[in-house]
């Protein structure tokens, strides 16, 4: 069996790490993978048995997007870059791939080139032939200086990598929209469709989740991806909680993600204890139940999620994430309030009593059902088993 290596890096939420591990688990069956694992460990984040993780020591960024940190503060930076570099060496000699597939890189992550340039001419100068291929979502960050950033990429796609693949439905979005030289790089360049996850036949239900999900009760979902923002929303939806009350039959469960601050997720439990219409768990696997039979969800506009709102076709109010002047969020969601598949909240949405009419008005809408390419899994799974059956043989 063929061998795979996967790294995955993520630094604020959890949907590269999310996208990766549904990638992951559609090549099982044709490779031997070895998942890498860059950043902050998820205890119940669920992964496929027959896949070996190596977990680096994990880093983050700051709440400004400036500086790279170690999750473990006890460690420097210097000192944690210093031990990656050389693990990931270590890994290639040890697990000589056929394949490496890197989340995101060279389009991002840049600040961890400390590790990535060593590793893939590590590969690329390995005896054994080695595919090279960027996994990449269907909207990337622009930049202040953007030709100097899409000179730097197109550089390093032509010199490392041997594919680039687009999760995304090309007659929805290209990533022309958000990246003007895709006609510049040389390496085998396709859109897969979207990456989904993909609901559980046979959900693995807590108590917690059971009493929601049997319930006879209209739900209303609220979510914030990993939780390292979008408190703002939340804070909303408590503060409307008793406006609501008084007008439509409900229950509201919150989950605040989890990498929510513990403060913050005290605050906020302490805020509803004696709200009947409403409760704050910190995360749940089964996200997908809850929009499958949730009357409405309210979260940010993250791939992952946004994408759960489209298969499941519940009624969705997002809010886009914007800080660090990331306008990704946005431009996908944007596209959709358009279409009618959702509607999409400002911050000045977010007032108890604009928010609470809002979303009355809109449990009166039915929103649209549109078809897009989802077999992003299937398809990437094809075009790698393609690429490395090509291969030449030293």
């Amino acid at each position: 069996m063929k061998k795979l290596l996967f790294y995955c890096q993520h630094i604020l939420g959890m949907g590269h790490l999310v996208r990766s591990m549904e990638i992951v688990r559609g090549l099982m069956s044709d490779f031997q993978v070895c998942f890498i694992n860059g950043g902050q460990i998820i205890k119940e984040f669920e992964i496929p048995d027959g896949i070996e993780v190596i977990n680096l020591p994990a880093i983050k960024t700051d709440s400004e997007f400036k500086q790279l940190k170690p999750v473990d503060e006890s460690l420097s930076l210097a000192e944690v870059q210093e031990f990656r570099k050389n693990k990931l060496l270590q890994v290639a000699d040890e697990f000589q791939p056929d394949v490496l597939v890197v989340e995101l890189f060279p389009f991002g992550r840049g600040k961890f080139s400390f590790e990535l340039i060593p590793f893939l001419e590590k590969l690329q100068d390995s005896k054994k032939p080695v595919k090279i291929v960027s996994s990449l979502r269907d909207i990337v960050v622009t930049k202040t200086n953007q030709e100097k950033y899409e000179n730097k990429v197109c550089r390093l796609m032509n010199q490392y990598f041997d594919m680039l693949l687009i999760h995304g439905d090309s007659k929805f979005i290209t990533l022309n929209e958000s990246f003007s030289r895709v006609k510049d790089i040389q390496s085998q360049t396709e859109y897969t469709g979207y990456v989904v996850q993909k609901p559980s036949l046979e959900p693995d239900l807590t108590k917690e989740d059971r009493a929601v999900l049997e319930s006879e009760q209209p739900l209303i979902l609220v979510s914030v991806g990993g939780g390292r923002f979008g408190h703002e929303l939340i804070d909303c939806v408590i503060a409307s909680a008793d406006i609501l009350k008084q007008k439509i039959p409900h229950h509201i469960q919150i989950f605040t993600g989890p990498f929510s601050p513990d403060n913050k997720v005290e605050i906020w439990q302490k805020e509803t204890e004696n709200k009947p219409n409403i409760k704050v768990s910190r995360y749940t696997r089964n996200l997908i139940s809850y929009m499958q039979k949730a009357d409405l969800s309210i979260s940010m506009s993250g791939y992952n999620t946004t994408l759960n709102v489209m298969t499941t076709g519940v009624r969705a109010m997002i809010l886009p994430f914007k800080g660090n002047n990331d306008q990704e969020q946005r431009i996908r969601a944007s596209k959709l309030d358009d279409l009618g598949v959702v509607k999409m909240l400002d911050e000045s949405d977010l007032q108890p009593e604009i928010f609470s009419q809002k979303l009355i008005d809109y449990l009166t809408v039915k929103p649209k059902k549109l078809e897009f390419d989802f077999d992003g899994v299937e398809n990437t799974a094809a075009l790698i088993k393609n690429l490395v059956s090509t291969q030449k043989v030293a």
